[in-house]
C-alpha cells in the first residue's frame, strides 16, 4: 500500500541513500539501513492514523490551544521521519545517535500527549490506543534499529556518544 499520498512523507528509496563509497557495495547485507528502513515504513504507518486525526483537530478546533497542540504533534511526526532517514545518510555513529535520541523523545511526546485529547473528549479513546499501540510497534523496532549501531573512529566532540 503507498502510505505516500496519505502521510505526506516520501516513500523509502534506498538510492537515496548510496554515496561513492558505497559505489559496487549495495548487494552486501546492511543490518542497520534494514532495520532503519523496517523503522520508517512502521513511522509511515503511524503518521498516517495521526494525520486522521490530527488534521481535523487542527482545521477545527474551536479550542486554539487543542489546534496548537495538534499541529505540534503532527510536525514533530514529520520530524521523526526526517530523522529516520538521515540518520542513514551519512551513516556515522555519534548522527545516528544524536537523531536516535531525538526520534525518542519526539515518539514519547506524540505518544504521551495524544493523552491530552482524551482528556478533553475531542478524540475517541479507542484511536487514541490504536496509535500508542502502533508506536509501542515503533519502539520495539527502534531498539532492534539502535542494536544494530557499530561505533566507529568518529569522535563526539561534545563527549556524549563515546
Amino acid at each position: 500500500m503507498d502510505l505516500n499520498k496519505f502521510t505526506d512523507l516520501p516513500d523509502w528509496d534506498d538510492d537515496d541513500l548510496h554515496t561513492e563509497e558505497d559505489e559496487g557495495e549495495e548487494w552486501k547485507p546492511n543490518p542497520t539501513r534494514d532495520a532503519c528502513k523496517a523503522l520508517y515504513g512502521k513511522w509511515q504507518e503511524v503518521v498516517f492514523l495521526l494525520k486522521g486525526i490530527l488534521v481535523p483537530l487542527m482545521e477545527n478546533a474551536d479550542d486554539t490551544m487543542l489546534s496548537h497542540a495538534a499541529g505540534d504533534f503532527y510536525s514533530d511526526s514529520h520530524i521523526v521521519a526526517v530523522k529516520i532517514k538521515s540518520s542513514e545518510a551519512a551513516g556515522i555513529y555519534t548522527v545516528r545517535m544524536e537523531n536516535a535520541a531525538i526520534i525518542r523523545k519526539a515518539a514519547q511526546g506524540i505518544a504521551s500527549g495524544l493523552l491530552l485529547f482524551m482528556e478533553d473528549d475531542d478524540i475517541d479513546e479507542s484511536h487514541i490506543m490504536v496509535i500508542r499501540d502502533e508506536i509501542n510497534a515503533f519502539q520495539l523496532l527502534f531498539i532492534e534499529w539502535v542494536n544494530t549501531f557499530e561505533k566507529d573512529e568518529f569522535r563526539d566532540e561534545w563527549g556524549l556518544f563515546v
